[in-house]
């Protein structure tokens, strides 16, 4: 039997709402144990999210929070420190989002963490990072992905640049703060010694903007939005079919290129001066996107993806979430994972484990918990050992 890559790691998670506890949820999905700590008057309020209900449920939480065990402890009370101390001496790694200096406000600064534990991993993610100009900011996704640049490549030209139906700071922070962990646990494996990763929402989404930033120092490019494409790589864009729906053509190597002018029916596009190359086609964006719209616009869908798929060109279908937990290589994967929902008492679809691991692969255990607290009794009598009438003493105090 197989156990996940992080199996005997301890996670205590603290925050709400997404960046942090993503991270937190990457570092279970591949087998650590995480503690999800909840204040024991103010439950994390990602718990009321998501777009469907069922019964007064809400399921963003389901997937978010699963494999976590919940637990209630108040930080900020002499006891809930104390206690939360002794989880740090039998804990890896410590994942929090708050504003910097909130840790250090409940005297429980990475310094203090350290004496307890020279091994265990501070893990902060916040809107800036923990030092410079703006590290006192309060940060949120939408605002992190338009202060980084990110935004203002988004949409269309002379529009507004609009937000994506998503929280994508806040997944790219919790992802690099992942990496980070699993750097920093690496390194204690030969050093026996921990740090802190400070991930900023900022940072995470300048880090993935290609050669923006060498692009305007050196040439003085500001990249705006371009549409359905980008701009000076051809072709790769959307094409209507024959009944009215999209797909996606990404033929801009030189290679694949002459593969899709063949499947075309165009051979001589391949040779012709406007498209021999990758910087001619950038040039004479327009006039192949119609070419290959008008080829496009008079066949199915299916059979554009067919025909291009034969001939090694990259295409392919833009689907809805309907047609994604449906997707035959996704469901082959494991991708479509179910979810067993205490709460209504089934089994809910959400997102599968990657990356796939082979010798050590990543799992889907539980969904998040139903209840604020619902390991109480495993952590801190199991755990810690402390006895039912100590953590009922604790309870009655709102230490849990």
């Amino acid at each position: 039997m197989t156990t996940g890559a992080l199996d005997g790691i301890r996670v205590l998670e603290l925050g709400t709402l997404i960046s942090g506890p993503f991270a937190g949820r990457l570092l279970g999905d591949m087998g650590a144990e995480v503690l999800k700590i909840e204040l024991p008057s103010a439950p994390d309020p990602l718990r009321t999210w998501g777009q469907a209900e069922l019964d007064g449920h809400h399921f963003f939480w389901t997937v978010h929070a699963r494999n976590k065990k919940a637990v209630t402890l108040d930080l900020r009370k002499e006891a809930g420190r104390a206690l939360f101390l002794e989880l740090v001496d039998r804990s890896d790694v410590i994942v929090e989002n708050f504003r910097p200096g909130t840790l250090e406000k409940w005297n429980l600064g990475y310094d203090l963490l350290r004496e307890r534990n020279k091994g265990i991993i501070l893990v902060r993610v916040s809107g800036y990072g923990q030092t410079g100009p703006d590290a006192g900011k309060a940060g949120y996704a939408s605002v992190a992905e338009a202060a980084s640049g990110l935004r203002h490549m988004n949409g269309f030209p002379g529009g507004p640049p609009p937000r994506l139906a998503l929280s994508l700071g806040d997944s790219l922070a919790g992802m690099f703060a992942a990496q980070g962990a699993l750097a920093a646990l690496y390194r204690r494996s030969v050093t026996g010694i921990g740090q802190v990763v400070d991930t900023a929402l900022t940072e995470s989404c300048l880090a993935i903007q290609e050669s923006t930033i060498p692009d305007y120092d050196v040439g003085g490019v500001v990249r705006g939005p371009s549409g359905t494409r980008l701009e000076g790589i051809a072709p790769s864009n959307i094409y209507q079919s024959a009944n009215g729906s999209w797909v996606v053509i990404a033929a801009n190597q030189d290679t694949v290129f002459r593969r899709l002018c063949e499947a075309m029916g165009r051979p001589e596009l391949a040779t012709d001066d406007r498209f021999v190359n990758h910087v001619a086609r950038g040039r004479n964006q327009d006039e192949l996107d119609k070419i290959i719209g008008d080829w496009a616009a008079q066949r199915q869908p299916a059979e554009i993806i067919e025909t291009l798929s034969q001939a090694g060109v990259i295409s392919g279908p833009i689907n809805t979430v309907a047609e994604v937990v449906t997707d035959p290589q996704l469901q082959a994967r494991g991708m479509i994972a179910d979810h067993w929902d205490e709460r209504i008492e089934r089994n809910v679809k959400g997102p599968g484990v990657v990356p796939v691991l082979t010798e050590s692969p990543g799992s889907v255990r539980n969904a998040g918990s139903a209840r604020p607290g619902q390991h109480n009794d495993e952590v801190f009598g199991g755990l810690l050992g402390l006895s039912a009438d100590e953590i009922a003493a604790l309870q009655e105090e709102g230490v849990l």
